[in-house]
């Protein structure tokens, strides 16, 4: 069993989790929910002793504290990760990935059998065994992750979003094979942003938010969790905030902190919020700028619709119109000088053509200095 107690992982002054305890069977498939940014794959990774960060807590499989070992250390001691965006080695082939994740001591032995095992989950992995891995698709590169860190022979088998980028029909051939993972007896902790997905196939479930474990429960419960519905599942909202019932293995203080406010579907119209037709707003102002305008025209005698435009579109025409014959009425003035400094030339003078510009280049010179034979100094050739 891998056990987290009390986890707590620093970037600096920065607390990415505080305080955190999961814990996973053999045989058991959790699934770790939360929005990004809460700490799920910092979770993972100070499991699996590549957090860059200060990791402060207990953490223990089948016994063995794994703190502050190496990472190859804690894949010798059962752990094995597969990360997000999966790491295969793409230049390689399927074969040869597969071969790589058998690295270490407690996978040598048995790695014809755990070879078999994989194949058995994932047959396209057999009938590509020489296929190179960049050439595959995303899905098919999903699988030689997985199938590199079961060569390792683990205990509990760690994932790090397993479907992001993959299809729906991609996703769900992935889950039901995770499910088979869980039938040979290895545990599996999984962060996934499909939670409808993952929980169908899991047994138990943890939901973090801002660094803390603030719910755990079945998956079947949290499946029915209207909290957990509006949150992750998309439905169920309300406009109230919406509460789970208290685990009856869980501290009051830490389930009161999961509270899930979902956005309302309701959507309302322009006229209702003002409360008066967006028409007549626009026909009341056309009408007051109208009465403003004719109170200060300068001319009574002309009418109105000569002077005040109707819409900015018209007011705008006008004011182009009115500068345009501004322009004309002005006096040409012919500049004294051109920019060679020379006296304007008329109209119907020729114009001076442009003399072309060459440009010339000139190769480097190179010097060569060869030393003497005597090592009395250097001639140059």
């Amino acid at each position: 069993m891998l056990e987290l107690s009390n986890v707590t992982v620093r970037y600096g002054q920065h607390r990415a989790l505080e305080n955190a305890s999961v814990n996973v069977a053999k045989g058991e498939i959790v699934v770790i929910l939360g929005a990004n940014g809460a700490g799920k794959s910092t979770l993972l990774k100070a499991a699996s002793g590549i957090c860059e960060g200060v990791v402060a807590g207990d953490i223990r499989l089948d016994g063995t504290n794994l703190a502050g070992l190496a990472a190859n250390k804690i894949v010798d001691a059962g752990l094995a990760l597969v990360p997000e965006g999966r790491g295969v080695f793409p230049d390689l082939t399927v074969r040869e990935n597969l071969t790589l994740g058998a690295y270490t001591a407690r996978a040598r032995d048995d790695e014809k059998m755990t070879l078999e095992r994989v194949h058995s989950l994932f047959p396209k992995l057999a009938e590509r065994s020489g296929q190179i891995v960049g050439t595959m698709s995303g899905g098919e590169q999903q699988m030689v992750a997985i199938g590199r860190a079961m060569m390792s022979n683990p205990t509990i088998l760690t994932l790090d979003e397993p479907s992001l980028g993959l299809s729906p029909l991609l996703s769900k051939e992935l889950f039901q094979n995770l499910a088979r993972v869980r039938d040979l007896g290895i545990g599996v902790l999984m962060v996934e942003q499909n939670a409808k997905q993952s929980l169908a196939i899991a047994d138990r479930g943890y939901l973090i938010e801002n660094a803390h474990v603030v719910h755990q429960d079945s998956a079947a419960n949290l499946m029915r969790d209207p909290a957990v519905q509006a949150a992750y599942l998309g439905v169920g909202s309300s406009e109230e905030a919406t509460t789970p019932e208290p685990a009856t293995d869980m501290p009051q203080t830490v389930t009161e902190a999961f509270t899930i406010r979902p956005r309302s579907q309701q959507t309302q119209s322009a006229d209702v919020i003002l409360g008066r037709s967006v028409a007549d707003l626009v026909a009341a102002a056309s009408r007051q700028s109208v009465t403003v305008a004719a109170q200060k025209r300068p001319d009574p005698t002309r009418p109105i619709d000569a002077e005040i435009p109707q819409d900015r579109l018209a007011a705008t025409l006008a004011e182009i119109e009115r500068g345009a014959r501004d322009a004309r009425k002005r006096p040409k003035v012919e500049p004294l000088q051109n920019r060679y400094g020379a006296p304007s030339a008329p109209d119907h003078a020729p114009k001076p053509k442009a003399r072309p510009v060459i440009e010339v280049y000139r190769a480097p010179r190179v010097e060569v200095y060869r030393r003497q034979p005597d090592g009395s100094g250097f001639e140059r050739k």
